[in-house]
């Protein structure tokens, strides 16, 4: 049973009675909590320049809910998101704090690597293989929008977490899109099976 903790300190579970009104009260929006997508489901993604330039406030392109995903979840793209530990350095070095937080990012998984940072830009295409069983492939850059920059929990605001990319890493991240801020690569399943911290990872 999903449960959502409210920033009253209230707690809803996804079954309850009434909990669409509560959310939407709480978001000051409409909101209808769904477990799979309607089929006419959009992502709406901001540009980075324009976040930079004038906040999060701006207008959104429109694309495809999950196109590298199997159908019927909310996968932004695709259904794993990888960043190393050597890309988050090579982030915090630019930044005052001298630190960064991966869950700015979102990943689900963070790989430790030693390299110098943003070498997840040369896997697509290629496969991980993670521990005994799961196997990945990697399919495209994670190009950055307005969401890293916005509070996570106990982090503030910061804007530096789309500055900083969009200064040291401006590549493609998928055959015909420009140059964007990019952190991370995106995944898809070919194996599944168990992770656990501290499980070797080969690239293929």
């Amino acid at each position: 049973m999903v449960r959502i903790a409210l920033p009253d300190g209230r707690c809803v579970a996804a079954g309850d009675e009434g909990v669409d009104a509560v959310l939407s009260e709480v978001l000051g929006a409409p909101v209808t909590l769904v477990d799979t997508p309607p089929p006419d489901a959009v992502l709406e993604r901001s540009r980075p320049e324009e976040v930079l330039a004038a906040g999060v406030a701006v207008p959104v392109d429109e694309g495809r809910l999950g196109a590298a995903a199997p159908p019927g979840g909310f996968a932004d793209f695709a259904p794993v998101h990888l960043v190393t530990t050597a890309t988050l350095r090579r982030i915090a070095a630019e930044l005052p704090s001298g630190v960064v937080d991966p869950v700015r990012y979102r990943p689900n998984l963070v790989l430790d690597t030693a390299g110098p940072g943003f070498e997840e830009n040369d896997w697509p295409g290629r496969e991980l293989r993670i521990g005994a069983d799961v196997v990945l492939r990697v399919v495209a850059r994670t190009p950055r929008c307005a969401v890293p920059t916005l509070a996570h929990g106990r982090l503030p605001r910061d804007p530096e977490a789309l500055r900083v990319p969009a200064r040291l890493n401006r590549v493609v991240p998928l055959d015909g899109l420009a140059p964007q801020p990019c952190v991370g690569a995106y995944a898809q399943v070919v194996r599944a099976g168990r992770v656990r911290a501290g499980d070797p990872v080969r690239l293929a």
